[in-house]
């Protein structure tokens, strides 16, 4: 027997929107099938993505029990855990003996499941292209009920409906992936400094055979300074470069100290003068510290997870990430555009990011070959004006959204930026996943 507590108030990590919802536990596969069978639902991993696409107004249902690892082959690297283990976990259990995730999202604190659902990309996807790639199968309980292991081969139109599907397909239970193998858990990194767009580009474009990659973009300089960067590469350390530094355990990690933010802070304390100060001193900071050196993984791919809660300095009204991606051949218009726009604006990107993608073949994931940018807003009124001329602005060059960040698009829009949507809605409907699989984005957007 499944305990519902009742009207549970929860969001995404954003803090916006905050919905009431029945949240179901879970602890074996047939109480989530008992749970199918009622109809209208959404499973949730840790909640890390930022809106409401984990969210079901009826029932939620929390993965947080299906957190083991089920077996691992040191030849191939594949792994076999249930979806509801998190990545900080996979890589806590698997680093020290010298195996890392091929593609990592900037936060450690997410879901198996959740990956797969958003088919997250990293720094790494010009090179390596997105979560997907690295996917051997996984199994789901679709609409009837029944478990479908779904792989390239076998259940292939689910297998690739499902990976950037955001959950509607099924729930997912049981997932193998492929881990890279890593002589040592250090990083590499290179940062080299742009003063406006153009060198920003120019410099992504230059060093495409990096790994990893992924800029800092000042989205409150001015004209001159358009597109005013911090550009990060980063490879993974060999032992020569450790023995350099006297690091005599290359693989195991320094203890980390977190940091927690124990309350909210004021609306008003993201304020335009703030931001702007604080992109102003960050943009020094780096611009005059130490191009080339050796980092922690744990600080390169997860800065924000050091400090704990971090969504609380957005206030109690919370904040909403944009995400966007530009097509290559139109990227520096569109960009240009999307910086104008926000430095005319009354709102500021307290956190902006910019990182490049390359090709990829996908029924319904986020990334196409160009450049995506991330924004972070508080909510407030000026902040839900701006992103609606930054949608149009996306729309006007060719662009698409991503899912997992969106709290707040109109279905209008949404269904202008991607041409896959009615082909995906139609096999939803076909396979009775209309029924079954509902979330709050899913409803708003009308998929």
């Amino acid at each position: 027997m499944i305990k519902n507590l009742k009207e549970t108030f929860i969001s995404g990590w954003g803090g916006y929107p905050t919905r009431k919802t029945n949240m179901v536990y879970p602890k074996n596969i047939e109480q989530i099938q008992n749970e199918i069978k009622k109809g209208d639902l959404i499973a949730r991993g840790n909640g890390r993505a930022y809106g409401d696409s984990s969210i079901n107004e009826k029932n939620t249902i929390s993965m947080k029990y299906f957190d083991h690892i089920l077996s691992f082959d040191d030849s191939s690297g594949i792994l076999v855990v249930e979806s509801g283990i998190l990545l900080e976990d996979v890589i806590n259990t698997f680093l020290p003996r010298g195996w890392f995730p091929y593609v990592t999202p900037g936060s450690k604190f997410t879901s198996i499941g959740g990956l797969i659902a958003a088919d997250v990309h990293g720094k790494n996807h010009h090179k390596e292209g997105s979560f997907r790639n690295f996917v051997d199968w996984f199994e789901l309980i679709n609409s009837k009920g029944e478990i479908k292991r779904c792989s390239k081969n076998e259940n292939s139109e689910l297998f690739e409906w499902t990976i950037g599907g955001m959950g509607l397909t099924g729930v997912i239970i049981r997932a193998a992936i492929k881990l890279r193998p890593v002589k040592t858990c250090w990083i590499k990194q290179k940062t080299l400094v742009a003063k406006n767009i153009d060198q920003t580009l120019d410099i992504f474009e230059k060093n495409m055979n990096a790994t990893y990659s992924v800029a800092w973009i000042n989205s409150t300089s001015n004209k001159k300074n358009l597109g005013q960067s911090l550009i990060m590469f980063g490879e993974h350390a060999s032992i020569e470069d450790t023995i350099k530094k006297n690091i005599l355990h290359p693989l195991k990690s320094r203890s980390k100290k977190y940091m927690s933010i124990p309350f909210y802070f004021p609306n008003w304390f993201l304020n335009k003068k703030f931001v702007k100060l604080f992109n102003y001193i960050y943009y020094l900071i780096g611009k005059n510290s130490s191009k080339e050196k050796l980092v922690n993984w744990d600080d390169y791919f997860y800065p924000l997870d050091s400090v704990l809660e971090w969504n609380k300095i957005y206030g109690r009204k919370g904040f909403v990430q944009y995400q966007c991606v530009i097509p290559l051949n139109k990227c520096k218009e569109g960009l240009i555009e999307l910086l104008k726009e926000i430095e005319l604006s009354k709102a500021s990107s307290f956190l902006s990011v910019l990182k490049r993608f390359g090709k990829q073949e996908s029924k319904f994931s986020f990334p196409m070959e160009g450049y995506t940018l991330a924004l972070d807003f508080p909510v407030n009124e000026k902040t839900l004006d701006l992103l609606e001329k930054l949608d149009e602005i996306t729309l006007k060059y060719g662009g698409r959204f991503y899912l997992a960040k969106d709290a707040r698009m109109k279905k209008e829009v949404f269904k202008k930026s991607d041409t896959r949507i009615k082909e995906y809605t139609n096999f939803r409907n076909k396979n009775d996943c209309d029924k079954n699989f509902i979330s709050c984005q899913s409803s708003r957007l009308e998929l």
